[in-house]
């Protein structure tokens, strides 16, 4: 039990909310496990909010603001769709990791409240709004086109969202941080951008091919294999 304290601020409050709500669940969370938690009584609590539901409202707004903040930013919506992409996604893993708390309680819930089904519906506008700029992204011909953009989205997601299980910011600090956004963009972009367009290497290769002497399985000696 944490010890007792005189006084709460909303955000430290928040805080301790959240701690809660990400150890136990938010419906296996009672007023007394955060008065508990807190070191305040449970009308001490009331004193800064009306309720729990309150405060889970406040923890995934901020976790949600922080990710929208994003897609307002000057190189998030100007240029090529697939540099505005590659900012989001650079952008959207050092949030997450800023606000890792907040955005792990707002990957956890479940839609059983009107709080949670509100953050569900921003949620998704978040994902149509990353998926539209990669549909673009991939109509210019600089992302595959396939898989379809939705699914993309999804698997984009997935990558960036499992950050959270295994990320600790206390190990490492800033520099660990730095890591991990550019391991979460190389790895996604390596999957997603389209293979270059370059003719006159296809016509060198295919001239040093016709001019050597066939090697195993028919190629000819020194031709280096193509990968697609």
């Amino acid at each position: 039990m944490a010890g007792r304290r005189e006084t709460h601020t909303p955000q430290s409050l928040l805080e301790v909310a959240v701690a809660v709500f990400n150890e136990r669940g938010y419906d296996g969370t009672s007023m007394e496990h955060l008065s508990r938690a807190a070191g305040i009584s449970k009308s001490s609590i009331y004193h800064h909010v009306p309720g729990k539901e309150d405060l889970l409202r406040r923890a995934v707004d901020h976790a949600l603001d922080g990710l929208f903040a994003v897609l307002d930013e000057p190189a998030a919506r100007t240029g090529r769709p697939v540099d505005r992409l590659e900012h989001v996604v650079r952008r959207t893993t050092e949030v997450l990791m800023e606000r890792l708390p907040y955005v792990t309680l707002l990957l956890r819930v479940r839609g059983n409240t009107e709080t949670e089904r509100r953050a569900l519906r921003r949620r998704r506008e978040f994902d149509h709004r990353v998926s539209e700029l990669l549909r673009r992204a991939a109509a210019d011909g600089d992302l595959r086109p396939e898989p379809d953009a939705r699914l993309a989205t999804r698997l984009l997601f997935g990558m960036i969202n499992s950050v959270v299980e295994w990320y600790r910011p206390q190990r490492g600090g800033p520099r660990v941080a730095d890591e991990v956004v550019e391991a979460v963009v190389a790895v996604a972009f390596t999957g997603l951008r389209a293979a270059p367009r370059d003719a006159s290497a296809g016509e060198a290769v295919s001239g040093e091919a016709g001019a050597g002497e066939a090697g195993p399985g028919g190629m000819a000696s020194g031709a280096a294999p193509q990968l697609r």
